[in-house]
């Protein structure tokens, strides 16, 4: 008898077409419509955005940040913050709630531990496997997540009125894509949370949601690469940014202050999970990540069938690099093939499970 929690993998996502729409809070409120039910009852089970967003917002401690998070981003991202209003208004939901879900990573490190109620905060964790050598070129991507994103996440193909087309893994109620995505141009990207201490954070600035959001809209890898740098972000980022035309892979690790670091992969295989590795920030230490990392060194890495083993195992029981809760679930995983130029995602265990989608990205 197969559990709850399998009953909900076994969903397959929904995707959902849009656009071209006349701006983007049409976008948003074609989504928000489509996809209510979804966000609804995403913000009634986040018990992070109920018991600790919500509560902070409320509190007089949150004025100058949210005000600085609303004012810096709108009038950076406008298109990409009406898209956000046209989301709560669509799917019925009040805006500060999305707003909050859309702002959770550079609100969290400003809420006091007695405000967090002890409720653990670790909301996602990821883990990438990269490689381009002569025989392959493969990116493979874990999208790990708390609990309440389980049974809340869909795919949004939007097109845009320039003519561009893009597709990406959407968290119920926020913008596309704090997880991955691609676009009609050939580029594709995987995002991972880092860990930077608390003075390495930018207070009220640039919301991650919306640097990725405007990835999805970048020309070429070199264009994603100047949107990133003048992102003015809050909080740091790991970005691995994927080039299918030119067959190039490169990792970016990113801190506040436009500080930034580019590692371009090879043929040596890259495992990265929520640390930073070559970007020099002072970063907290994640025994979850360290663990991962110490585990996926160990595996073999020779062939895309290893790289779905790797991401595939639970060898560590408390730690493992697939993981099946109780806080954290990995809600699929995907790969991205350079030489095929496919997206795959499997729901489920990657070694055991057939893909779900299977995009064609030429």
């Amino acid at each position: 008898m197969e559990s709850n929690i399998d009953a909900i993998r076994m969903k397959n996502l929904e995707i959902f077409e849009v656009g071209p729409c006349e701006n983007g809070y049409q976008m948003g409120l074609l989504i928000g419509q489509k996809f209510s039910e979804q966000i609804k009852s995403r913000l009634s089970k986040d018990l992070i955005l109920q018991n600790q967003l919500l509560p902070f917002a409320h509190s007089q401690n949150s004025n100058s940040l949210l005000k600085s998070l609303s004012e810096n981003n709108m009038k950076k991202y406008p298109k990409y913050w009406d898209e956000l209003r046209g989301t709560a208004q669509g799917s019925g939901a009040p805006f500060l709630e999305i707003m909050l879900l859309n702002f959770r990573k550079e609100i969290l490190p400003f809420i006091s531990k007695a405000e967090k109620n002890c409720i653990n905060d670790s909301i996602d964790d990821c883990s990438d496997i990269l490689v381009v050598s002569d025989s392959m070129a493969v990116a493979a991507h874990n999208e790990d997540a708390n609990v309440a994103l389980l049974g809340h996440t869909y795919l949004i193909k939007g097109n845009l009125s320039n003519g561009v087309s893009f597709t990406a893994y959407t968290y119920a109620g926020e913008l596309p894509s704090c997880a991955f995505g691609f676009n009609s141009l050939g580029l594709a990207f995987t995002l991972n949370s880092v860990p930077p201490s608390e003075h390495e954070i930018a207070a009220g600035a640039i919301g991650r949601n919306f640097i990725s959001r405007d990835l999805l809209e970048a020309q070429s890898i070199d264009d994603a690469l100047a949107r990133i740098y003048s992102s003015e972000a809050s909080v740091g980022h790991s970005y691995n940014l994927i080039d299918i035309n030119n067959r190039r892979i490169m990792n970016v690790e990113t801190a506040s202050r436009n500080r930034y670091s580019v590692y371009e992969v090879g043929a040596e295989p890259f495992f990265h999970a929520n640390m930073y590795l070559h970007l020099k920030v002072q970063q907290e230490q994640d025994e979850n990540s360290l663990s991962r990392q110490k585990r996926a060194a160990m595996l073999p890495k020779g062939s895309r069938s290893d790289f779905i083993s790797l991401l595939g195992d639970k060898n560590d029981t408390k730690y493992p690099i697939y993981m099946t809760g109780p806080l954290l679930y990995t809600l699929c995983t995907v790969v991205i093939d350079l030489d095929e130029k496919t997206l795959s995602i499997i729901e489920g265990d990657p070694k055991t499970r057939e893909a779900s989608f299977v995009f064609s990205m030429s």
